[in-house]
This record gives structure tokens, C-alpha cells and sequence, in this order.
């Protein structure tokens, strides 16, 4: 018998050769007509697979449309439906992969006419047809090499290239069958195509195979499922009010930022209102800094390479840095081979990462792409050196006396440890850590709190790169605290407030905590086992304390330590890691931090590493997209924009413009000869906060016309009485959001005497 824990805690027992089919339907009718998959042991399999037996206790739940690895399941399922109808409408189209993403599926194709989105009509109209069959999806196994050769009868030969290069080493493969469409897949799926409720075609873009940009270009078509159509459509509108309130759009339109590929490529300048927005930002939270206790300080744009050799950041980020530069000739080109040889013998998935880094840094190594081995490659790369050392004139006998690539990689990082060598910061904190060092401390001295905005460089490739929030160089509101063991829990409540009330400031109070965890077993991180114990083990009794809701996620530490993460939600629901908290025991021992203790003795300080925006351009990327380029009036670049309504008004105009500047605000005059409603609609557009028209009548009465962007017009104000206005909404940093009562605002100026 199997026993099976049901989430309830319950237990059921239930005869080998069970499946989860069966289990829904002794518990009842209704759930086994909702069924979708089932999770056992923390793994989605088919209703129809059997259980495991022997294994003791197994956790047992039935996933119906409510839960969300049910949506993965149905999303999986819908893929094949897809793969099936552009296999009927286009004969002789090779299939690749077709994996779950996000938010929906994709498939990998390769098609001898290439497929447009003029195709997709046809594709959804094809996958109606098979859905309103509901033919279920069987599982069947054969032996690999069945599985081959059945590959290759349904000619299909990336699937048997994926065989021969990834999968030869298991003895049986599965596939799925549906109707006449046979697929190699592990799965699961869900019991029938009739279950898929709501599907779009999303679009095509191009792939190369397995992320290899040295194999042939597929094309990959993206879709997305759900179990209802109300689900979908509320997806569709999320997309579209993404696409209206696109950052990279807006950024554009309001003059905010721009991207030059001149200057490079991820690498944002700042326009005059966007840094303006950038300064006040900046201003904000340097001012709630000095409040609490922090000490600014600036550090370079680079250090040298032993400075990231200690800290680990160099070669731990090794993929994501620009290549360091040295002074000596062979150095750049060494260095790079090093980093191949000291990687050794790599798996096919490595191998396309180390594949992807050489492309990214420009490494042609002679014979390496051709090579059929991971032994050749590495020989391919000795080769290499050898000719550079020859080139250079470097006499390196300790390379040329060893043979293992183990040793030729130890004996190039020798070499290269002693040459002068700089990286372009990828990190502030290492700078931050000699700032400390640079004098002794005592435990009186402590905390010792270091905030910096400080610039930091990632060679992000080219295909990531996105509008200000994935680029190659960014700003931090960075800061490093430097405690006792003792300080560690207020200071890490202190950092806590601190982003919280940042993310309150700015209407960002939809979140969730992630504390992000080291993954066992996983050699990205530095530093003894104990130390992350302990810090795992504060963290995570800190957040307890403070009663807050949060979900603990392996494998999203930082290299040096465990970390809390503030997951935004934005108003049209897309998430985003915001603020992050981090706690670190590593680079105080790495480095050899002390402070004298009560004790006359020399103790090891504890870092804090926190970042409430993280960084300036993704940050002010969101809030584009979080307000639609409506800034809040304490934050807009233009906060007030004059409007005469003929030249007659022009003098008085400039007054108040004049008298509005004096009292610090942030306001231009519009002194064209143009209508009063065109000056209007351009200042909507523009997402100007207030609207102040200035006609004849205004000008006799001493007012101004003053017209909200939020609440349209709110008649004649004298100029002392707008300023008590705009100097309220800015000190209490009021949040206002455009109401259907602006749907009018740009009817005319017959107000105005237009």
C-alpha cells in the first residue's frame, strides 16, 4: 500500500498502481471533474501516472484551475496544441523546444517559409479546431534508442540532436501523443486540450538553436493560456496598458532620457527633466540619510583587480563585467583565456554560457567552435596562449612545464596577479570597505554608516538590454553599515523603515518580502558554511520579529550573504525587486575588518549593504511606467506651466512666473503666439502638473486661471493663495491620480475669450 498526505494533513492509503486520477475520484466528483494535474513529492505529474511506490509517506494534492502550477501545466499543454496546428498548415516544420515562461510558452521552429504575424490568425482559428476535439494527452516510454529512431521517422532532427547531445545517457524517454501529433517530452500535461480555456498568439522573434549564436536561427512563437476567457482578457488589457505606459515610449515623448548608440549601448543620459526628476530623487533620500546618521562619501569608477579579487566580485561576476584592463599587452587576451581554462570541462548548458561570454567579449580562440570535445576546446585554448606568449615575448616557463588545464589555469592567474590590472567598478561596497580601513575604529565608533550614489558597470548582452531598466552602467543609492554582532537586529529594523517609507513616499505600498536565501550545494558563494548559518538564521528571526508576511527563495542570496527583497507591485500589477537589505559576514573576514572592542581586543564587524531605490535608472524607468509620466507635482521636472492667452498678457505672465520661481518653484511660460486651447492640450500632453491661463480678466484681478491636472479647472486663485496650494500637495508629497475628470480638459479656450 501507499500513504499519501493530503494537504489537509490527513492521510489516505491507496494500493500500488494508483494514480492521481484515481485519488480525485474517491474523494469526490467535483474534484476529479476540476482536476489538472497533481503535485506528489513536490513534483506535477499527470493524473493518469502512477504513483511511486515504497517510498514511505508520500505529500499528495490534487492542482485544480486555481492553482498556479496548474497554469503552467495548461500553458505546456497549449504549446503542443500550437506545435500541432503549424505542423498541419505548414508540412515540413522541424520542432526545437517549446518550454513555459512567465507569462505564457513559446516554441523554437524552423519553418523553410518563415511564419509572420499575418500567420496567426490561421495558427488560433487551427488550435480552436483541435481544443473542441478535447483529445486527451497520453504518455508513453521507450528505450532511448527506440526513441531515436522514432525521432527520426516523424523527421524531426533537432529532437535527435537533442538525444545524441543531452539525453543518450538515460535509458528510456518519453513522449506525448495527442491525435496524430507525437512530441518528445517529459511533461506533464493536462488530461485534455478541451480544459484550455482562453489562448493568444502573442508574437515570433528569432532564437538561435539552444542559445547557440553559432547554430542555425529558428524562429519562436509566443503565446499565452489561461482557464477562462476573463482571465486572458484581463491579461490582454494589462499589455496594453504596459505598452501606453512604456517607460522607453514616455521617456522619449516627455524628453526624460535617451539612448545614443554612439555614446553605447545600456548606457543612459539623463535629458535635462529626467535628471531633474534624478536630482530631486537623490536630494530626498540624502536628506532622510543625513537624519539617520550616514556620512556620504564618493569613490571611482575603478579599482584595481586585486580589490575585486578579494572581495570575490571578480571573478564571481565574472560574466557579467566589462573585460578588466592591464597594462601589459598580453594581459586582456591571457586573462580571457585563463577564465576558459579555469572553467575546465563544461556540460553542454555551460558550454553555451561560456559560448555566449566569448562572443560578448569579442574571444576568437582558433579551432575552438569546430572542436567536437570539451578536451579539444580546452587544447584549442592552449594553443591559443601558447601563440600569444610567443607573440608577446612573455617568458611563462611555469605554464609551459605543466599539462592539465587545472595547472595551465593556476599558472596564467599567477602571472596575471601580478600584473597592473583595473575593472571598471562592478560593485561600490569594496571601495566602501577601504574607506573603513583607512583609520582604526573602536567599538564607540560603530555603526559607522557610508552612503554613496555611486556608478557601477555590467556587460549586459545585447538581447537583455532594455530601455533604462537592464543597462550597463547604473547609479546606486548605495550605502555600507558597519556594526557589532550586537547592532545587527536595529540597524537591520532602521534599514527596513527606511525602505518602506520610500516606497510609501512614492505610492509603492503593494509589496512582498523575499528573503533570499543561499542554495545548498551551489558554488556561487563565498565564505565559511557556519557564517551563512548564522546570518540565514538572523535575518530570517529579524523579519520574524517584526511580524512581517514574507516567502524564503534558495538561491536568490547575494554571493556574500542573505538578503531581504521588497517586491513592488505596480498599479497594473508587473512586479518588481525594489528596495534590498543585506546581511554579510563574509567581507569583513575577507578583508580583515576590526574594530577595538571594550575589551582592548581586536573584534570582526558585520556589514549591512541596503539600497532602497537599488538603482536610480531602473528606479525612475518604473515609476515612468507606475504613474503613465504623471509625475506627482513634489516630483515633476515642470510643475507649473504659464499660458497667456494673447500677447496682451504676456508682461503680467512673466511676473508671476518670476514671483513663482522666488518661492522655489520649478514653473516656464508658454509666451507663444498660439490658441489657448493648443497650449492646453500640449501641456496635457506633457503631463504638466497645473495649467495657470492668464487673459485679460486675470490680469486686471491679479489672479491667475488655474487649471489641475487631476481636477480640472479650479477657477481663479490670487498669487499668494496658488503658492499655499502648491507648497501643501509638495511638503505633504501628495499622490494624486488622473481622474475621468480630465477626460474634457482640452475642449477650447472659450473661457479665455477664445
Amino acid at each position: 500500500m501507499i500513504t499519501l498526505r493530503l494537504p489537509d494533513g490527513s492521510t489516505k492509503q491507496a494500493p500500488e498502481g494508483t494514480r492521481p486520477r484515481d485519488v480525485a475520484e474517491g474523494i469526490g466528483k467535483r474534484l476529479a471533474q476540476a482536476a489538472i494535474a497533481a503535485k506528489v513529492d513536490g513534483m506535477i505529474v499527470d493524473l493518469d501516472r502512477e504513483l511511486p511506490a515504497g517510498n514511505g509517506t508520500l505529500s499528495f494534492q490534487i492542482l485544480t484551475d486555481k492553482d498556479r502550477e496548474a497554469l503552467d501545466v495548461l500553458r505546456h499543454s497549449c504549446a503542443h496544441v500550437m506545435a500541432r496546428a503549424v505542423m498541419r498548415l505548414f508540412p515540413g516544420v522541424q520542432l526545437a523546444f517549446g518550454p513555459t515562461i512567465e507569462n505564457g510558452f513559446y516554441y523554437d521552429i524552423d519553418a523553410s517559409v518563415p511564419l509572420t504575424e499575418a500567420d496567426f490568425p490561421r495558427i488560433e482559428e487551427e488550435m480552436r479546431r483541435i481544443i473542441a476535439e478535447s483529445e486527451p494527452f497520453e504518455r508513453f516510454e521507450r528505450p532511448t534508442s527506440e526513441a531515436r529512431a522514432l525521432c527520426q521517422d516523424l523527421g524531426q532532427g533537432y529532437k535527435i540532436e537533442h538525444i545524441d547531445d543531452d539525453l543518450k545517457q538515460y535509458p528510456t524517454l518519453s513522449f506525448y501523443r495527442q491525435g496524430e501529433f507525437i512530441d518528445l517530452c517529459r511533461g506533464p500535461h493536462i488530461p485534455h486540450a478541451g480544459k484550455i480555456g482562453a489562448f493568444k498568439l502573442v508574437s515570433i522573434a528569432g532564437a538561435y538553436w539552444k542559445n547557440d549564436a553559432g547554430r542555425k536561427q529558428l524562429q519562436r512563437l509566443y503565446g499565452t493560456a489561461f482557464f477562462h476567457q476573463k482571465e486572458l482578457d484581463a491579461y490582454l488589457h494589462q499589455l496594453e496598458e504596459a505598452r501606453k505606459r512604456d517607460h522607453r515610449v514616455l521617456g522619449k515623448q516627455l524628453r526624460l532620457f535617451t539612448i545614443s548608440p554612439v555614446a553605447g549601448s545600456g548606457l543612459i543620459l539623463w535629458m535635462p527633466k529626467g535628471a531633474t526628476v534624478r536630482g530631486i530623487l537623490e536630494t530626498f533620500i540624502k536628506d532622510e540619510l543625513l537624519k539617520r546618521g550616514y556620512q556620504p562619501v564618493y569613490t571611482p569608477h575603478v579599482g584595481r583587480l586585486e580589490l575585486y579579487r578579494t572581495s570575490g566580485h571578480f571573478p564571481y561576476y565574472r560574466d557579467a563585467q566589462y573585460p578588466p584592463m592591464y597594462h601589459h599587452p598580453a594581459g586582456s587576451a591571457l586573462d580571457l583565456a585563463q577564465h576558459r581554462l579555469a572553467a575546465g570541462l563544461l556540460d553542454t548548458q555551460h558550454e553555451q554560457e561560456m559560448a555566449q561570454f566569448m562572443a560578448l567579449t569579442q574571444f576568437h580562440v582558433p579551432g575552438y567552435a569546430e572542436a567536437a570535445t570539451p578536451e579539444a576546446r580546452l587544447e584549442a585554448v592552449h594553443c591559443y596562449v601558447g601563440a600569444v606568449l610567443q607573440a608577446m615575448g612573455v617568458e611563462l616557463p611555469a605554464y609551459q612545464e605543466v599539462a592539465s588545464w587545472r595547472d595551465r589555469a593556476q599558472a596564467l592567474l599567477a602571472w596575471l596577479t601580478e600584473q597592473e590590472g583595473y575593472l571598471l567598478k562592478p560593485m561600490n561596497c569594496p571601495h566602501h570597505i577601504q574607506i573603513y580601513k583607512a583609520e582604526p575604529r573602536s567599538y564607540r565608533d560603530l555603526p559607522v554608516r557610508l552612503a554613496e550614489f555611486g556608478t557601477v558597470y555590467r556587460y549586459e548582452q545585447t538581447g537583455e538590454l532594455s530601455g533604462m531598466t537592464r543597462v550597463r552602467g547604473f547609479t546606486q543609492d548605495d550605502a555600507h553599515l558597519f556594526i557589532t554582532p550586537e547592532q545587527i537586529e536595529p540597524e537591520m529594523r532602521a534599514n527596513i523603515e527606511l525602505v518602506l517609507f520610500v516606497l510609501s513616499s512614492l505610492d509603492l505600498s503593494d509589496y512582498r518580502v523575499r528573503i533570499g536565501l543561499r542554495a545548498p550545494g551551489s558554488g556561487k558563494y563565498v565564505g565559511a558554511e557556519e557564517d551563512w548559518n548564522t546570518a540565514q538564521r538572523v535575518l530570517l528571526q529579524i523579519v520574524q520579529n517584526l511580524g512581517m508576511k514574507y516567502t524564503a527563495e534558495e538561491g536568490e542570496a547575494a554571493f556574500y550573504g542573505p538578503k531581504i527583497d521588497f517586491v513592488v507591485r505596480d498599479c497594473i500589477g508587473r512586479e518588481w525587486q525594489l528596495g534590498t537589505v543585506q546581511l554579510d559576514y563574509n567581507l569583513p573576514k575577507r578583508f580583515e575588518l576590526e574594530y577595538v572592542g571594550p575589551d582592548n581586543r581586536p573584534h570582526r564587524p558585520v556589514m549591512i549593504h541596503r539600497a532602497p531605490f537599488g538603482s536610480m535608472e531602473r528606479f525612475v524607468g518604473i515609476l515612468i511606467e507606475h504613474f503613465a509620466g504623471a509625475f506627482p507635482l513634489w516630483l515633476a521636472p515642470e510643475q507649473a506651466r504659464i499660458m497667456p492667452v494673447s500677447e496682451k498678457s504676456s508682461d503680467y505672465g512673466r511676473r508671476v512666473e518670476v514671483e513663482l520661481k522666488a518661492h522655489g518653484l520649478r514653473v516656464t511660460g508658454d509666451y507663444r503666439p498660439e490658441k489657448i486651447g493648443y497650449k492646453i492640450r500640449e501641456a496635457q500632453l506633457e503631463k504638466i502638473p497645473y495649467m495657470l491661463v492668464i487673459g485679460e480678466k486675470e490680469q486686471n484681478a491679479g489672479t491667475v486661471a488655474v487649471r489641475d491636472r487631476v481636477d480640472g479647472d479650479l477657477g481663479a486663485m490670487s498669487v499668494p493663495e496658488l503658492i499655499t496650494r502648491l507648497d501643501r500637495e509638495i511638503k505633504e508629497k501628495s499622490i494624486r491620480q488622473v481622474s475621468t475628470a480630465t477626460a474634457g480638459l482640452a475642449d477650447g479656450g472659450a473661457k479665455y475669450g477664445q
